[in-house]
Formats: C-alpha cells, structure tokens, sequence
C-alpha cells in the first residue's frame, strides 16, 4: 500500500470512480477537477489503483476541513482510513473540522478525533 500526503496526480476520473463506489452521486468531472485543485489531496494506492482518499480544504492559518474521506468497501478496516486521518493530522497547521455520518463516529473517536460544534448546512441559492 503506498500512501501520498499530497498526491497531485489524482485526476477527477479516479477520484470518481472512488466516489462512485463509496457514495454514488452525480458528479460533474469539470468542477470536480477544480475542485481536487484547491484541496491537498491525501491518497491510498494498492498497485497505483486508488483505494482511499481524503481531501483537506484549508486557508493554512486558522481554518481546515475534510469535505470527504473515501475508501473502498473492500479496504476498510484495515488501517487505510486511520493511516489517511494520520497523514491528514501531520500535514496541516490547523485543526480540522468535519461532518461524520452517525455510524462512522466510533472510527473517528479510535483515531483522536473530538466531538466538536454541531454542524449545520446553508444550501446554495439556485
């Protein structure tokens, strides 16, 4: 398993087919390559396949979060989704804030993770 802190390879397309396995959506590939752009890109790689992912959106000073952490159904628990959480940890100055769906906290909690403010979403005006 090879583990990258900033994999500027990832293109949108493995990035989707990721997120298509892990949390099916319809994803535009233009605005999801602008969009791994802008993040620092933290990757799990089984024999250049990828595997996992997790994104961190940061301003490097006061603010971070993690829009997603991905990884494939097969490769969960063995240590690929700590190993990112971790990578993720070192590689940034600031505290990251995230969601977790309900089911996934008990990962979060055995990897250091604090509960923190609740979360609320403000939809986009359309």
């Amino acid at each position: 398993m090879e583990f990258s802190a900033n994999d500027r390879a990832l293109t949108a397309r493995e990035f989707l087919a990721l997120a298509a396995r892990v949390w099916p959506g319809d994803y535009d590939p233009v605005r999801t390559e602008a969009a791994l752009a802008r993040t620092q890109n933290i990757t799990a790689r089984d024999g250049g396949a990828l595997v996992g992912c997790l994104r961190i959106l940061t301003d490097g000073c006061f603010f971070g979060t993690i829009p997603e952490i991905l990884v494939l159904p097969e490769y969960r628990r063995q240590g690929v989704g700590s190993r990112l959480l971790a990578l993720a940890r070192a590689s940034t100055p600031t505290l990251l804030y995230f969601g977790a769906q309900p089911e996934a906290c008990a990962f979060y909690e055995k990897n250091g993770c604090a509960r923190s403010l609740p979360a609320y979403e403000l939809p986009p005006c359309r």
